[in-house]
């Protein structure tokens, strides 16, 4: 499965866990607490990780083409969630 992560640097991480889950849980499969969540979707599952200084990202997809969606998706609703912060999502592909 290929595999993407990103590290947000942010004191909000918690903030934005507890918003991006909640805005999904209406469609997909969501688990989440103050600290992390689960979301799964059609071609793959975003992990959350919320750390004092930054928002910690993990994506599995079912393939290379779904991936680069995920990664889209997932930043594009970070940003919209982060309306007062300007955030920043690199992702770093792990293509072993």
């Amino acid at each position: 499965m290929p595999v993407s992560h990103a590290v947000v640097p942010t004191t909000s991480g918690s903030r934005y866990i507890n918003r991006l889950c909640k805005h999904w849980q209406h469609k997909l499969n969501v688990v989440h607490d103050e600290h992390q969540g689960r979301v799964e979707f059609d071609t793959g599952v975003c992990r959350l990780r919320a750390e004092p200084d930054a928002l910690h990202l993990s994506l599995e997809a079912v393939d290379a083409e779904a991936r680069e969606h995920l990664e889209h998706v997932v930043a594009v609703h970070l940003v919209r969630m982060a309306s007062r912060e300007d955030v920043d999502v690199a992702w770093r592909r792990d293509d072993a």
